[in-house]
Protein backbone atom coordinates (compact mmCIF):
# COMPACT_ATOMS: atom_id res chain seq x y z
CA UNK A 1 0.00 0.00 0.00
CA UNK A 2 1.39 3.40 -0.94
CA UNK A 3 1.85 6.19 1.59
CA UNK A 4 -0.32 9.05 0.30
CA UNK A 5 0.89 11.42 3.02
CA UNK A 6 4.31 11.71 1.33
CA UNK A 7 5.12 13.47 -1.92
CA UNK A 8 5.07 11.24 -5.01
CA UNK A 9 8.33 10.20 -6.62
CA UNK A 10 9.65 11.36 -9.99
CA UNK A 11 12.34 8.95 -11.16
CA UNK A 12 15.06 10.08 -13.58
CA UNK A 13 17.70 8.18 -15.49
CA UNK A 14 21.06 9.97 -15.86
CA UNK A 15 22.98 9.03 -19.01
CA UNK A 16 21.40 10.57 -22.12
CA UNK A 17 18.45 11.75 -20.05
CA UNK A 18 20.15 14.39 -17.88
CA UNK A 19 23.81 13.97 -18.89
CA UNK A 20 24.98 14.03 -22.50
CA UNK A 21 27.35 11.08 -22.95
CA UNK A 22 28.21 11.72 -26.62
CA UNK A 23 31.78 12.79 -25.82
CA UNK A 24 32.51 9.44 -24.13
CA UNK A 25 30.83 7.04 -26.55
CA UNK A 26 34.23 6.44 -28.15
CA UNK A 27 35.21 4.34 -25.14
CA UNK A 28 32.40 1.90 -25.95
CA UNK A 29 33.30 1.65 -29.61
CA UNK A 30 36.76 0.23 -28.83
CA UNK A 31 37.43 -3.50 -28.64
CA UNK A 32 37.57 -4.37 -25.85
CA UNK A 33 35.32 -1.65 -24.44
CA UNK A 34 37.11 0.75 -22.10
CA UNK A 35 34.68 0.88 -19.19
CA UNK A 36 37.11 2.64 -16.85
CA UNK A 37 37.60 5.39 -19.44
CA UNK A 38 33.87 5.63 -20.13
CA UNK A 39 32.96 6.17 -16.49
CA UNK A 40 36.02 8.31 -15.69
CA UNK A 41 34.86 10.79 -18.36
CA UNK A 42 31.35 11.12 -16.85
CA UNK A 43 32.13 14.19 -14.70
CA UNK A 44 32.68 16.14 -17.94
CA UNK A 45 29.21 15.31 -19.31
CA UNK A 46 27.36 18.43 -20.43
CA UNK A 47 23.86 18.73 -18.97
CA UNK A 48 20.90 18.18 -21.29
CA UNK A 49 18.67 21.26 -20.92
CA UNK A 50 15.38 19.42 -21.59
CA UNK A 51 16.12 16.82 -18.92
CA UNK A 52 17.34 19.36 -16.37
CA UNK A 53 14.22 21.49 -16.88
CA UNK A 54 11.99 18.44 -16.41
CA UNK A 55 13.67 17.50 -13.11
CA UNK A 56 13.24 21.05 -11.81
CA UNK A 57 9.61 21.11 -12.94
CA UNK A 58 8.80 17.81 -11.20
CA UNK A 59 10.71 18.82 -8.06
CA UNK A 60 7.96 21.35 -7.31
CA UNK A 61 5.53 18.52 -6.49
CA UNK A 62 7.63 15.37 -6.26
CA UNK A 63 10.58 13.90 -4.45
CA UNK A 64 13.29 13.25 -7.04
CA UNK A 65 14.96 9.84 -7.32
CA UNK A 66 17.81 9.08 -9.70
CA UNK A 67 17.96 5.60 -11.22
CA UNK A 68 21.07 4.79 -13.21
CA UNK A 69 22.94 1.85 -14.58
CA UNK A 70 26.23 3.46 -13.54
CA UNK A 71 28.23 1.31 -11.12
CA UNK A 72 28.41 2.19 -7.44
CA UNK A 73 32.08 3.20 -7.78
CA UNK A 74 30.85 6.29 -9.69
CA UNK A 75 28.69 7.55 -6.80
CA UNK A 76 30.92 10.48 -5.70
CA UNK A 77 31.38 11.75 -9.28
CA UNK A 78 27.65 11.35 -9.91
CA UNK A 79 26.61 13.24 -6.77
CA UNK A 80 29.10 16.01 -7.57
CA UNK A 81 27.75 16.26 -11.14
CA UNK A 82 24.13 16.46 -9.96
CA UNK A 83 25.03 19.20 -7.45
CA UNK A 84 27.01 21.15 -10.07
CA UNK A 85 23.88 21.22 -12.27
CA UNK A 86 21.81 22.64 -9.41
CA UNK A 87 19.61 19.55 -9.32
CA UNK A 88 17.68 18.58 -6.21
CA UNK A 89 19.19 16.06 -3.85
CA UNK A 90 17.58 12.67 -4.02
CA UNK A 91 18.29 9.00 -3.58
CA UNK A 92 20.58 7.64 -6.27
CA UNK A 93 20.13 3.97 -7.18
CA UNK A 94 23.20 2.51 -8.91
CA UNK A 95 24.44 -0.91 -10.02
CA UNK A 96 26.47 -3.04 -7.65
CA UNK A 97 30.19 -2.87 -8.38
CA UNK A 98 31.97 -5.89 -9.72
CA UNK A 99 34.23 -7.22 -6.98
CA UNK A 100 37.84 -6.31 -7.69
CA UNK A 101 39.84 -8.68 -5.48
CA UNK A 102 37.25 -11.44 -5.20
CA UNK A 103 36.48 -11.55 -8.91
CA UNK A 104 32.76 -10.90 -8.34
CA UNK A 105 30.75 -9.74 -11.33
CA UNK A 106 28.42 -7.19 -9.80
CA UNK A 107 25.03 -6.76 -11.40
CA UNK A 108 25.15 -7.42 -15.15
CA UNK A 109 21.43 -7.88 -15.78
CA UNK A 110 19.86 -5.80 -18.56
CA UNK A 111 18.86 -2.25 -17.57
CA UNK A 112 15.20 -2.98 -18.24
CA UNK A 113 15.22 -5.71 -15.59
CA UNK A 114 17.22 -3.92 -12.91
CA UNK A 115 15.35 -0.64 -13.28
CA UNK A 116 11.91 -2.26 -13.29
CA UNK A 117 12.81 -4.20 -10.15
CA UNK A 118 13.73 -0.96 -8.36
CA UNK A 119 10.62 0.84 -9.66
CA UNK A 120 8.38 -1.94 -8.36
CA UNK A 121 10.12 -1.86 -4.98
CA UNK A 122 9.71 1.92 -4.72
CA UNK A 123 6.11 1.69 -5.92
CA UNK A 124 5.12 -0.67 -3.10
CA UNK A 125 5.22 2.17 -0.59
CA UNK A 126 5.19 5.36 -2.68
CA UNK A 127 3.31 6.75 -5.64
CA UNK A 128 5.59 7.00 -8.66
CA UNK A 129 4.37 9.95 -10.68
CA UNK A 130 6.73 9.43 -13.62
CA UNK A 131 9.82 7.65 -14.91
CA UNK A 132 11.97 9.62 -17.36
CA UNK A 133 14.45 7.46 -19.30
CA UNK A 134 16.06 7.28 -22.75
CA UNK A 135 16.19 3.46 -22.97
CA UNK A 136 13.24 2.33 -25.10
CA UNK A 137 13.19 -1.17 -23.58
CA UNK A 138 13.16 0.25 -20.04
CA UNK A 139 10.32 2.56 -21.06
CA UNK A 140 8.28 -0.23 -22.68
CA UNK A 141 8.63 -2.56 -19.70
CA UNK A 142 7.81 0.21 -17.22
CA UNK A 143 4.68 1.15 -19.17
CA UNK A 144 3.60 -2.50 -19.34
CA UNK A 145 4.01 -2.64 -15.55
CA UNK A 146 1.66 0.34 -15.20
CA UNK A 147 4.11 3.20 -14.69
CA UNK A 148 3.77 6.58 -16.40
CA UNK A 149 6.79 7.12 -18.65
CA UNK A 150 8.36 10.09 -20.42
CA UNK A 151 10.80 9.04 -23.12
CA UNK A 152 13.94 11.16 -23.10
CA UNK A 153 14.44 11.49 -26.84
CA UNK A 154 16.65 14.54 -26.76
CA UNK A 155 19.97 12.88 -27.70
CA UNK A 156 20.96 10.74 -30.67
CA UNK A 157 20.62 7.03 -29.87
CA UNK A 158 23.89 5.15 -29.43
CA UNK A 159 24.12 1.55 -30.61
CA UNK A 160 27.18 1.01 -28.39
CA UNK A 161 25.35 2.26 -25.31
CA UNK A 162 22.26 0.17 -26.13
CA UNK A 163 24.45 -2.95 -26.36
CA UNK A 164 26.08 -2.04 -23.05
CA UNK A 165 22.70 -1.64 -21.38
CA UNK A 166 21.02 -4.73 -22.72
CA UNK A 167 23.65 -7.33 -23.51
CA UNK A 168 26.43 -6.48 -21.10
CA UNK A 169 24.46 -4.93 -18.22
CA UNK A 170 27.06 -2.23 -17.78
CA UNK A 171 25.12 1.02 -17.68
Amino acid sequence: MTDSSRRPLAVFDLDNTLADTAHRQRFLEEKPRDWDGFFAAAPADPPIPQGIALVLEHARECEIVYLTGRPERCRRDTLDWLAAQGLPEGRVHMRRDAGRAGGGRGDRRPARRTKLEILRRLGRTREIRVLVDDDELVCQDAEQAGFTVVRARWTAPSAALRTAQEREGRT
